[in-house]
């Protein structure tokens, strides 16, 4: 009896047992239930998830167990969603506003386009929210109603309309880059608690509210890229506790307080630059004791730099450049001086402002940290700056636009962190420091525009990681070095306006990433190398003022993003390659003043004759009605070849060719030394052009030697590529084809230009 009794009470409790877990499992609360549902809504206006952040989304795992969720552990109820930095595309659903326990919400630097809900200003329970770098649209909705949202941050969107309605203990407010309008609402101020507001990037207008100085502990201020208008806003200096400071890039006018630094004593953010203050600088900036970055460029600030701002020990960046600020004697210099005592300076600007005379050596005192000096466009003079010797991590040095003189150092080139040299635009003279060579982070190199003279190094080739050099306008000859070429990260190269003279290295199809190639006004003569045209990315060609021969290379046609193609002022011959028609964004050519004939193609840049320019080739015929050419006639395709037979003129330009090689080899076709296949053509082809000093005929150089003695190199290495330009020409000549061979005017009008570039 008393077992039976025992049986019924465990069948009895188990029962419970059972009923109770039963409504245990179903019991999830509706708010568990409702959290669950508007999470898989949410999941559902998700069209894209690359990195499979939803993957744990479903039923086989509690939703508080999601990725990105999190739960209050009393209750299941979700308290936090943090996906961020997921790739995600899609938009935000509504449904999140049902996730009334949500404190924390972090959408940030997805892909989410459409509209803020609405629903989520009605989260009051939520602290923070997180939707920058979206693509979010529309106008913001109210949050007033989040009595307990600290940070809202918005930034990085396409957010349009005003300033949203906020709650008063917000703290944190973020909007910057976005498309807002209208101007800054006074009743921002009444936001006692913000520690952090900014609008960068939009489109506010008008004044400073002079409510902003009741903002007791804002920290930071960020309204720059916007249309403010109106003097220095005066409400700022009471923010006693503001540590960054940025107005950039407004219309903002007037003098800078002069007790800038003594009201914001905390200020360790400067940055004031793009607007139209004028005056002095305030020496009081170094009451400022902890000031780490000074931008006040690209205003009119005048008088001469403080020396006071050398007692902020803590600077790393100072950038006045674009202003009227002077210096004119040692005392106007003093700022230099005092700025060796910033051990942390990392930056010094002050291109682009009225600093004369010597630069004093006291910038050799400057912190060894320091990796950028722009000096440029000013009115510098005496030699190169010796203090720069001691500044070893220098990356940035400019020194253009200036009026040094003498010749650079070669010490520059133990400045091995170097990544960008400016010294263009100055008197310097001598030689291109071979040291420069040893640059090997050297990214941009300007010499443009000095009086530098000599032969280009080529231990050039050795700056691998080059992608500019203008070294145009100077006095260099010789010819350009091949290695040049093989730099492989090379973008610009200008050597226009030397006396460079001697052939275009074939090496210049090699440099495929080449963007900008300008060899105009120089004495350079031979063909143009058809593999130029492996130089795909080429948008610019200047080849103009030069004593080029032969025919307009058809490779030129592979270009398919050149816009500019100047080949004007030369000896090109031949007639122009339909291959030009297909360069679809080409917008400016310029074959004038050469000796091309034939017809002139009416499609492509032709069609534009406003585009063209091709005056100055007397033997072009057809084209566009508008260039005012004569209609061609029904003849041989190249009638100056063909005159008096084909095959007869081919022939006599063969005889040429043989006898040009004979002349300058002391061979003749008949010599042992050619049988079986080899011949006179195959012997020079086999050794041109490295050996050609090796075969040619040695009386020719005891001739030279004798006649000059003391021949300079320079003069030796003009004379060899004379000899190379003729032996090339015999090659022309004695093609196996006859179709490939030139013809006899264009021999003597190549003959002509070596003559003038030898004897000039």
């Amino acid at each position: 009896m008393k077992a039976a009794a025992t049986g019924r009470f465990l069948l009895v409790l188990m029962a419970c047992s059972v009923h109770a877990v039963t409504r245990s499992s179903s019991n999830t609360t509706p708010g568990n239930q409702t959290d669950r549902l508007s999470l898989l809504e949410f999941k559902n206006s998700i069209s894209l998830d690359p990195q499979q952040a939803l993957a744990s989304w479903n039923d086989s795992t509690h939703f508080c167990n999601w990725e990105g969720v999190t739960c209050r552990t009393t209750s299941n109820r979700v308290t936090n969603l943090d996906l961020g930095n997921r790739g995600l595309v899609g938009q935000i659903s509504p449904s999140l506003g049902n996730l009334t326990f949500l404190k924390q919400l972090s959408l940030a630097t997805n892909r989410f386009s459409g509209q803020i809900p609405a629903a989520l200003g009605q989260l009051h329970r939520l602290q923070t929210l997180y939707l920058s770098n979206n693509t979010l649209h529309g106008v913001i909705p109210t949050f007033g109603n989040c009595s307990n949202l600290e940070i809202l941050w918005l930034n990085g969107n396409n957010l349009v309309g005003g300033f949203p309605d906020l709650p008063l203990g917000l703290k944190q407010l973020e909007l910057g880059s976005n498309n807002l309008s209208g101007t800054i609402p006074p009743s921002l101020a009444n936001i006692t608690t913000l520690k952090v507001l900014g609008f960068n990037y939009n489109n506010i207008e008008g004044n400073f509210p002079h409510e902003f100085a009741k903002f007791p502990e804002l920290q930071r201020l960020h309204t720059g890229d916007n249309h403010l208008v109106g003097s220095f806003p005066q409400a700022i200096l009471n923010l006693s506790t503001l540590v960054s400071f940025r107005i950039a890039m407004n219309d903002l006018s007037g003098e800078v307080p002069p007790g800038l630094g003594s009201s914001l004593p905390n200020l360790q953010i400067l940055l004031i630059d793009y607007n139209f203050f004028h005056g002095h600088i305030p020496s009081s900036l170094a009451n400022a004791s902890d000031l780490r970055m000074i931008d006040m460029s690209n205003n009119s600030f005048t008088g001469v730099i403080p020396s006071s701002i050398g007692k902020l020990g803590n600077l790393y960046g100072l950038n006045l450049e674009f202003n009227k600020l002077k210096a004119r004697n040692s005392q106007d210099w003093e700022f230099i001086y005092s700025l060796g005592n910033c051990s942390k300076l990392q930056g010094l600007s002050v291109f682009d402002n009225q600093l004369e005379g010597h630069v004093p050596t006291s910038l050799g005192n400057l912190s060894v940290e320091l990796q950028i000096l722009l000096l440029g466009n000013n009115q510098l003079s005496g030699s190169f700056p010796s203090g720069i010797a001691n500044l070893r991590n220098l990356m940035w040095l400019g020194l253009g636009g200036n009026q040094f003189t003498g010749k650079v150092p070669e010490w520059l080139g133990t400045l091995n962190s170097l990544q960008v040299m400016n010294l263009g635009n100055n008197n310097f003279t001598g030689f291109i420091p071979s040291s420069l060579s040893n640059l090997s982070q050297l990214l941009y190199l300007y010499l443009e525009s000095n009086k530098f003279e000599g032969h280009l190094p080529a231990s050039i080739g050795n700056l691998q990681n080059l992608q500019l050099c203008d070294f145009s306008n100077n006095l260099l000859h010789g010819g350009i070095p091949k290695e040049m070429f093989g730099i492989p990260a090379i973008l610009h190269i200008d050597l226009s306006v030397n006396h460079l003279h001697g052939q275009l290295p074939y090496e210049v199809g090699y440099a495929k990433e080449l963007i900008y190639l300008n060899l105009s006004s120089n004495m350079l003569f031979g063909d143009i190398p058809t593999n130029i045209g492996n130089c795909e990315n080429l948008q610019y060609i200047g080849l103009q003022q030069n004593s080029f021969g032969g025919s307009i290379p058809v490779s030129l046609g592979n270009i398919r993003g050149l816009e500019v193609l100047d080949l004007s002022h030369n000896n090109l011959t031949g007639s122009i390659p339909m291959s030009l028609t297909n360069l679809q964004y080409l917008e400016q050519l310029d074959l004038s003043f050469n000796n091309i004939s034939g017809q002139v193609p009416l499609k492509g840049i032709f069609s534009n004759v406003t585009a063209v320019r091709i005056d100055g080739n007397p033997g072009l015929c057809g084209g566009p009605l508008e260039l005012h050419l004569l209609a061609c006639h029904v003849m041989p395709a190249n009638s100056k070849c063909a005159a008096g037979g084909a095959v007869s003129s081919a022939g006599d330009v063969y005889s040429f060719g043989i006898v040009l090689l004979e002349i300058f080899l002391r061979r003749r076709p008949t010599d042992d030394m050619f049988n079986g296949e080899m011949n006179i053509t195959k012997f020079v082809e086999m050794n041109f052009p490295d050996r050609i000093p090796q075969i040619i005929d040695p009386e020719l150089l005891v001739e030279q030697q004798h006649l000059c003695p003391e021949t300079s190199v320079a003069m030796k290495e003009k004379s060899l590529e004379c000899l190379l330009s003729v032996l090339n020409i015999g090659l022309l000549c004695t093609k196996p084809s006859p179709n490939e061979r030139i013809c006899m005017q264009e021999v003597t009008a190549r003959l002509h230009g070596i003559k003038k570039a030898y004897i000039s």
